[in-house]
């Protein structure tokens, strides 16, 4: 008899990440329908609670729901916010002209559901002005229209004025942001190929990193040449750059700094940036123009652990049984899993960057979580090399 699993298995195709213009003659993301998904996946979210309705803050969690999006400078200063009731349309509150603009191009949304709003540019304006008070009496009145103004509101994220105003007013607040990240968990077929176009964009930036990275060249120029591509290619934001050479390796410290590349360095970096609101998060490690014997056996052990990780990786597997293939933080150098931390790690990505499922030891020994068809996430290992001050850093989406 064939083997009819192989031939399924060898018809499968890679994931397309086709070009980012849009054509007649190829089918590439619907973002029509990739906005029906992620606000029905939101709906479902809140009806399966006691809750009235979501408010939301959190950008990713109201780009998930409005399909709208505006620059990290204002995005990110509790100024913009979402009102999701149980059986409405999302109402936003944005940045001045920037409702007006949501009126003229999202017809997805209302013309009424997108206004103008402020409260106070995180404390700059304080709450002694009257908007966070006015705000919820907006809301308040938005329940009681909506019908829901005796259930709970659940709130993701939330200045203390603005949450003691909800209180005084007689809102009763639950937590939202563990509903929405449960919602945005399990990725659409455009999710994925917006994700695999993102990614398309960081291959062709490590390859400018290869071509770039020699002595003489500082970690700082690395992260301006990378921004640079990234935007010329079409992100819309680029979060950050990590670009740690030498002897800054070990112990790895999360950033970029102005020291001049040498012969004979170990180099990660991480390129972490979005296209369409979608990150990428993955390391590469290189040698500047030789390795040691030390630097190639850290690379080679980093490389086994994520390998062995990925080999687990399929529905119905936990994430203590991928972190369990990962080593103890005592073997490799730190006192305990709290101190090593996000060096043998696993995140989900999505519009924001740290979404579940998160595979650590720190948390998925005791409390594991199933994988699911659909979950998009990024595995990180990390192996300092026996020199001292060496390190081989790996990242696999």
């Amino acid at each position: 008899m064939p083997d009819t699993t192989a031939t399924a298995r060898s018809a499968q195709r890679p994931l397309a990440a086709p070009g980012h213009t849009g054509v007649d003659y190829e089918q590439r993301v619907d973002f029509d329908r990739l906005r029906s998904y992620r606000l029905s996946r939101a709906k479902q979210a809140l009806r399966a609670t006691d809750c009235g309705a979501f408010l939301l803050f959190d950008f990713y969690n109201i780009r998930y729901t409005t399909q709208t999006w505006i620059g990290g400078a204002l995005g990110d200063k509790m100024t913009r916010y979402a009102l999701l009731t149980r059986d409405g349309e999302p109402t936003l509150w944005d940045f001045g002209s920037a409702a007006r603009h949501h009126q003229l191009y999202s017809p997805w949304l209302a013309p009424s559901a997108c206004r103008a709003g402020m409260l106070g540019l995180r404390g700059a304006i304080a709450p002694e002005a009257g908007l966070m008070e006015a705000a919820v009496r907006e809301i308040k009145g938005m329940l009681v229209a909506a019908g829901v103004a005796d259930a709970p509101v659940a709130v993701d994220i939330v200045e203390p004025p603005f949450l003691f105003e909800l209180q005084r007013q007689g809102i009763h607040v639950v937590d939202a942001q563990q509903l929405m990240l449960d919602a945005r968990q399990i990725k659409s077929p455009d999710e994925i190929m917006l994700l695999t176009q993102a990614a398309a964009m960081v291959d062709g930036v490590y390859q400018d990193i290869v071509e770039a990275l020699k002595p003489g060249v500082r970690e700082n120029e690395i992260v301006a040449l990378a921004n640079k591509r990234l935007y010329e290619m079409g992100s819309d934001q680029v979060e950050a750059i990590n670009a740690v050479s030498g002897e800054r390796c070990n112990p790895h410290p999360h950033n970029f700094s102005d020291r001049l590349i040498r012969p004979g360095d170990q180099a990660f970096f991480d390129i972490i940036q979005s296209y369409n609101g979608y990150r990428t998060c993955y390391y590469r490690t290189f040698g500047v123009g030789s390795s040691t014997a030390s630097q190639r056996d850290a690379y080679t052990r980093a490389r086994e652990w994520m390998d062995a990780a990925i080999a687990l990786v399929k529905p119905g597997v936990g994430t203590d049984e991928i972190a369990g293939v990962w080593p103890r933080a005592q073997e490799f150098g730190f006192a305990d899993e709290m101190a090593a931390f996000g060096l043998q790690f696993g995140h989900g990505i999505g519009l924001g960057l740290h979404e579940r499922p998160i595979i650590s030891r720190l948390n998925s020994i005791e409390n594991p979580i199933e994988l699911q068809t659909g979950m998009v996430f990024a595995l990180e290992t990390y192996c300092p090399a026996s020199d001292g001050y060496s390190a081989a850093r790996i990242e696999e989406e």
